[in-house]
């Protein structure tokens, strides 16, 4: 479940304070396991100052406060506020329905509109995909994008989300999709055909995007329908 930490403190130092979380930035580049920060100051109070820094898991917050870096910018923060900061320590309940909206989107933008470059914003620069009729069986990004892009020129699918269902930072997704098959397809030339089948999929979420995905179709059915297999 996504973990947030909220870090409420008094400062006129704010420029200080920015100084000190780029520096914390820097040091523990490579290290920390926080997924997005952001920090606010009260309309009404130009000393009120909130940062929402937001983790995986309560789990993955742990190892990051026990980096040392953490610990001496956490210091040098105690001495640049005017009193010692607050903290509220929050398990994420929305987010699983944030989960379900950038699913939703994906399907929406890159199956039925074919907007393939939808998938830099809708996914995570280090995505996973997991099909077993790709090649390789896993891909990332960019042969996602080129994988997608042969896929709708060889089925032309229209996909239609049957049910979501979302749980911790995972959405599961069981969809239908018909089309034509208008190009070469899992080593078939095109036919002509008319198909409809069904198939569900699996992604993992994380910080708003979606991180890895396992997908299973039913490719048997579908090359029946091709004539490829004898029904």
């Amino acid at each position: 479940m996504t973990f947030v930490q909220v870090i409420d403190c008094r400062t006129s130092r704010i420029d200080e304070l920015n100084r000190l979380m780029d520096s914390w930035v820097e040091a523990t580049q490579g290290k920390r396991t926080a997924t997005h920060s952001i920090v606010g100051r009260d309309r009404t109070d130009s000393t009120h100052v909130v940062e929402i820094v937001e983790f995986p898991s309560y789990e993955e917050a742990m190892k990051n406060s026990r980096l040392p870096e953490t610990d001496r910018i956490f210091q040098e923060m105690v001495a640049a506020c005017d009193q010692e900061p607050t903290f509220t320590d929050l398990d994420v309940l929305r987010d699983e329905q944030l989960n379900k909206i950038v699913v939703r989107n994906f399907f929406e933008e890159v199956a039925n509109k074919r907007n393939f470059d939808a998938e830099d914003t809708l996914c995570t620069p280090d995505y996973q995909e997991h099909d077993p009729t790709l090649p390789t069986g896993v891909v990332g990004l960019e042969e996602s994008k080129a994988a997608n892009r042969k896929l709708h020129a060889a089925l032309e699918p229209v996909v239609t989300i049957e049910n979501l269902i979302a749980e911790g930072d995972l959405v599961s997704a069981q969809f239908s999709f018909k089309g034509r098959h208008t190009g070469e397809f899992l080593g078939m030339e095109a036919t002509g055909r008319e198909f409809s089948t069904t198939g569900h999929a699996t992604f993992r979420c994380q910080g708003g995007r979606i991180a890895e995905s396992w997908w299973n179709t039913d490719d048997l059915g579908l090359l029946r329908q091709l004539g490829a297999i004898e029904a």
